[in-house]
């Protein structure tokens, strides 16, 4: 695939070159195989939820943030951590020197869970939370702070994304080896599944392929490959397919692209859905349903001309919106210089709000199906995954070829040509390889954070391993390790070790001593 516009020739009458009625074979919203759509009445029925990916400086920080946004109309919450987090160590490691709290916000310990949602009840709101590796043991966290509130795991709606898979392919956050994260991935599906039945155990993500440069059908195939992976880890693990598949949601890109980007989200819930009714024997239509979160293209921001970027998110969430996203998040325009304003992220917001109100596309049921350019491009697109699932089968699976590299070089393969096109100009990038401002200067304020968070989540560790009940806190973190020895549920033994005390870095440390850590190739 190339980085121009795809050569899709625009149709004269509504069969494609092998004569096939659209009309007939893409069906009604609502319908299976879900092209138009996987609700029979669209917007119309329910909107979209609106969310901000947030986080950032202390608990306390991001708390002011989420209130602030709630009170401006948006419908759901998304939780970003900062880099230790994100990486398994505590705010006071020396790793984690200088980056606490500055791509996110920081949490090391179940107070600092308690104080992120404070205020906030969380049997009433949605929250979706970022984090991969250590996964189990945010999500544990969110289930005790919930429990303090006062409500009960049943009650929590939400996802977590928990795609170790991408972190491998393409984001490069990683903390143990493939089969062991798979194993603590199958747990987390058995625990939500019996205990948490309306939270999402992993939110499948393209979003984080394609930013490393991967093109829109790498994107599209490589994601379904990885959720085709943990269904087969669900199944291997002997539960049956229609206990967790309806929970595994998805997470796309929206590129700049306008028609690839919506054709992308049709074909997928395409494939998912025969994939899912076909292959894996699932018999629960809410198994067969593609249901995803779409967040605006961050590597298509400028740092040159920054409000540019209003226009381009705009445009990439619209064709989320007319591709049938479930959720959105619209990146603010000074995302590549720095975390959001409120004024950024408020103006933001208010772009969905403006699409969802007063544009008129979400009273129509998928306004696009049935057109001869889009229905072609998402067939094209269709048949260009499969050929890569099949390539990927042949060379021995998801697993083999992220240890392989294979993806690792498809992307930088896809993100080279990429930039050439962008340095030739053959790719236009409005501000930057055209229409350039000579001598620009910034005219938006930036947000910035200041060195006391560091200082303060410092001290406060350190306070609360002084307070803690040193036997229970021991006790806690021994049965967490039995369990990875012994392989049974982790994620029950995860809440206990939070509620003593345990920090996510002694958690992961504990983990580490059984499972070990993961190393890519030094040429990958």
């Amino acid at each position: 695939m190339t980085v121009s516009l795809r050569e899709v020739p625009e149709l004269s009458d509504p069969f494609d070159d092998e004569g096939r009625d659209f009309a007939k074979d893409i069906a009604y919203p609502g319908e299976y195989p879900y092209t138009r759509g996987i609700h029979r009445t669209g917007y119309r029925g329910k909107m979209w939820t609106m969310r901000q990916f947030a986080g950032f400086g202390s608990a306390a920080d991001t708390n002011a943030r989420y209130k602030y946004l709630l009170g401006a109309g948006q419908t759901g919450l998304s939780v970003a951590f900062d880099l230790p987090t994100l990486m398994g160590y505590d705010s006071d490691h020396e790793f984690s020197e200088g980056e606490v709290g500055k791509c996110g916000v920081a949490i090391a310990c179940l107070d600092d869970m308690k104080r992120l949602f404070e205020g906030i009840p969380l049997d009433k709101v949605s929250t979706s939370m970022t984090i991969n590796s250590p996964a189990a043991i945010l999500l544990a966290m969110y289930v005790a702070a919930a429990k303090a509130q006062g409500v009960t795991p049943n009650l929590l709606r939400g996802t977590v994304q928990n795609d170790i898979l991408k972190e491998y392919i393409a984001q490069k956050e990683y903390i143990f080896p493939p089969v062991p994260s798979l194993r603590i991935i199958t747990d987390m599906m058995r625990y939500c599944a019996d205990d948490v039945p309306q939270w999402n155990t992993i939110s499948v993500s393209g979003y984080h392929i394609r930013e490393a440069g991967s093109t829109a059908v790498q994107e599209l195939a490589f994601t379904l490959l990885d959720g085709f992976t943990y269904v087969e880890c669900g199944i291997k693990a002997g539960m049956d397919v229609d206990e967790f598949a309806p929970r595994i949601s998805h997470f796309w890109n929206a590129h700049q692209d306008f028609f690839e980007e919506l054709c992308k989200y049709r074909a997928g819930r395409r494939i998912w859905a025969r994939h899912m009714r076909e292959k894996y024997g699932a018999t629960d239509p809410k198994s067969w349903l593609l249901r995803f979160h779409t967040q605006t293209a961050g590597v298509s921001l400028t740092a040159q001309q920054p409000e540019n970027n209003i226009v381009r998110t705009a445009i990439e969430a619209l064709s989320a919106v007319l591709g049938g996203t479930q959720s959105l998040h619209t990146n603010s325009m000074d995302e590549t210089l720095a975390l959001p304003t409120e004024k950024s992220v408020k103006i933001a917001l208010r772009t969905q709000q403006i699409i969802a109100y007063e544009t008129g596309v979400a009273h129509v049921i998928d306004p696009l199906g049935g057109s001869w350019y889009v229905e072609k491009l998402t067939d094209q697109m269709e048949k260009e995954a499969e050929e890569i699932f099949a390539k990927v089968e042949q060379m021995g699976g998801v697993v083999r070829c992220i240890e392989e590299g294979w993806f690792q070089r498809e992307i930088a393969r896809s993100a080279y040509e990429y930039q050439k096109a962008v340095d030739k100009g053959d790719k236009v990038i409005v501000g930057v390889n055209k229409f350039v401002e000579q001598g620009e200067k910034l005219t938006i304020e930036l947000l910035k954070i200041d060195a006391s968070t560091e200082r303060s989540q410092t001290e406060r560790l350190k306070a609360l391993r002084a307070r803690r009940d040193a036997a229970k806190w021991s006790a806690a973190l021994e049965a967490v390790r039995a369990a990875c020895v012994d392989g049974s549920n982790l994620m029950p033994r995860l809440v206990t070790a939070v509620e003593a005390d345990a920090t996510l870095g002694e958690i992961i440390d504990t983990m580490k001593s059984v499972f070990g850590t993961y190393e890519e190739t030094p040429e990958f």
